[in-house]
């Protein structure tokens, strides 16, 4: 794996990519079952989470594990986000510190490896 600006750059475009669709089609699916909203929108939402499983697949890492697990701490932080900026939640000290560790553990996964030789 290549460590140049630019392949950091698109793992972590995927990642966000692949969080949005997560967390937008899982949302949508939410709001259908748990807000009775309409079919449409849980349909639309079952649309989005199929293309949220293929966007990981782009990654030019290919270990499944190591995707994922960096993953992880993206979906984190984009969680706190999202319910920040759609429920109105107000993330406390903890949930922040957390997220910070989040992304450290991303960079670790991905990239230790490569930057402590």
């Amino acid at each position: 794996m290549n460590l140049s600006f630019s392949a950091i750059l698109r793992a972590l475009v995927l990642f966000l990519l692949a969080g949005l669709a997560e967390i937008g089609g899982g949302y949508l699916v939410w709001q259908w079952l748990r807000e009775s909203k309409a079919l449409w929108i849980g349909l639309v939402g079952g649309a989005v989470l199929i293309l949220y499983g293929v966007i990981p697949t782009l990654q030019t890492e290919s270990a499944f594990g190591r995707v994922y697990a960096a993953y992880g701490g993206i979906f984190v932080v984009l969680s706190i986000l999202w319910g920040m900026v759609f429920d109105g939640w107000r993330p406390d000290r903890f949930d922040i510190i957390g997220a910070a560790f989040a992304l450290i553990g991303v960079s670790i996964i991905m990239w230790g490896r490569l930057l402590f030789r």
